[in-house]
């Protein structure tokens, strides 16, 4: 399947197919419900998406890989490594990643400030452990998560003006952030990290005190429990705003968003279900459920890439 994919992209040196299949590897593993969506794509686009992928969560890495030898200040050093390597596209040839990202930038002209843009909130959570307010906390997700629908869209392809489609794209990837804040509220806790608007939690009685007693005890207490309830509505109105963007998509890019858009919303649901159980409990969509929103959508990405032909929308 992968040689069919590379094939389909023009891909043939074999040292960058070699980059590309380490890119694959490396989102098969670790994004599940991501790497089921991709497959929703046309065998041309996957490897550019995986890539794009492999480099956020090679950086993802540096911050959050368990190992106490690495303090703050060597992961500042590792990520700006990362950075000198990219910037300067030099010394990537002992690192797949890079190479592989490095070629879909190029191929597909995306923007490298994007990249400069991630990597800063990168930096951010090497000292900021939480967020006074919703301003606060976007300015991270800027960086964080809008950059990544930025990052995609040219690959996606759009209709018209790719400009048009830009904030449903930046939209998308803040709704799939927050979603992952929400449901991952213990684990960041464990790294001594809130991604809520600590001004919002406060108007329900919640700090980080009360937040670590409900880590400690397995329990959500009723204040936490209205307070994400208000988070998940916040949440859900982003994703609606950006569903509003996807007949701007080309056609064939549209079955593979909408899946990602479904299952990933329906992690608020699971955690909604729980009675906002998320203290020693993770909300996840099975994979049944998965296979139910993907077997649709690859039929009608099938007649949207049957339709198209060769040609398609940039």
């Amino acid at each position: 399947m992968i040689n069919t994919e590379l094939a389909a992209a023009g891909i043939d040196d074999p040292a960058l197919r070699a980059a590309y299949r380490r890119c694959r590897r490396i989102a098969a593993k670790n994004g599940r419900t991501y790497f089921l969506a991709t497959r929703l794509l046309a065998p041309d686009q996957r490897p550019a998406v995986h890539a794009l992928y492999a480099f956020a969560r090679y950086a993802d890495d540096i911050l959050d890989e368990f190992n106490p030898a690495l303090d703050a200040a060597e992961r500042g050093v590792r990520l700006q490594r990362l950075s000198d390597q990219f910037f300067s596209r030099r010394g990537r040839l002992d690192e797949p990643v890079l190479t592989a990202v490095d070629h879909t930038v190029a191929r597909y002209r995306i923007s490298r400030e994007l990249f400069e843009d991630f990597l800063t909130s990168m930096r951010m959570d090497l000292t900021i452990t939480d967020y006074p307010d919703r301003a606060a906390l976007d300015r991270y997700m800027h960086g964080s998560a809008e950059v990544i629908g930025l990052q995609m869209l040219p690959v996606l392809g759009t209709v018209g003006d790719p400009r048009e489609a830009e904030p449903y794209a930046a939209a998308l990837g803040q709704a799939f952030q927050l979603t992952n804040f929400l449901r991952d509220i213990d684990e960041d806790l464990v790294r001594n990290r809130v991604y809520l608007p600590a001004d919002e939690l406060a108007a329900y009685g919640v700090d980080r005190e009360l937040l670590q007693w409900c880590h400690n005890h397995r329990r959500t207490d009723p204040r936490v429990r209205d307070a994400l309830a208000v988070q998940h509505e916040i949440t859900r109105a982003i994703y609606r705003f950006a569903a509003a963007g996807i007949t701007a998509l080309a056609p064939r890019s549209r079955p593979c968003v909408t899946t990602a858009m479904t299952l990933y919303s329906e992690i608020l649901d699971r955690i909604e279900e729980s009675d906002f159980a998320v203290f020693g409990h993770r909300a996840t969509v099975g994979m049944t459920r998965r296979l139910q929103v993907a077997g649709p959508a690859m039929v009608r990405s099938w007649r949207a890439r049957r339709t198209a032909g060769v040609g398609h929308a940039r």
